[in-house]
């Protein structure tokens, strides 16, 4: 019998941690792990206490046809990376990974080509994540090194012109 490798091993993990979200768009999980050790995990949600867009069955975003990537003020939930550093200590998260997978709440399939939005990717950088893994397909995913967001700041390049 073939094990699975590690990275798929912790992507099924956040597979299933998305399985919590209540977005009616995405539903993101994410999982931070440091030498083997998983320090928390994190799913797209509204802040404790305040109603799901799946409780409400309506996404403002959706109603006013928002693009995706865009305006997230209006979202209800706090993203998936947020919630996963949230529950960590900044400690425990220097030199980690980050595991995420988004999953279609209609279908539950993985839904490829995502990435963090601009404020997680500055929460990720801040908490002293080194690297970001994302699931593509079963068997597929994407890398990315938190070193080329801070060199590459795109919070900048819009306002700035750099």
């Amino acid at each position: 019998m073939e094990r699975v490798s590690k990275i798929n091993y912790y992507l099924d993990i956040a597979q299933t941690v998305a399985e919590r979200g209540t977005c009616l768009r995405r539903c993101f999980g994410a999982i931070i792990v440091k030498n083997d050790s998983i320090i928390s995990t994190g799913y797209n949600g509204a802040p404790r206490g305040r109603k799901n867009c799946s409780d409400l069955g309506v996404c403002r975003r959706e109603q006013l046809k928002i693009p995706r990537g865009e305006r997230y003020e209006l979202c209800r939930s706090v993203h998936a990376e947020a919630n996963a550093i949230i529950a960590a200590s900044r400690e425990n998260m220097i030199g980690a990974t980050l595991y995420m997978a988004c999953i279609d709440p209609r279908t539950r399939e993985v839904m490829p080509g995502t990435t963090s939005c601009s404020m997680c990717k500055r929460q990720i950088i801040n908490a002293g994540i080194v690297e970001v893994i994302v699931r593509e397909t079963a068997d597929t995913y994407s890398r990315y090194p938190v070193e080329g967001w801070v060199e590459n700041d795109d919070s900048l390049s819009d306002v700035f012109g750099y």
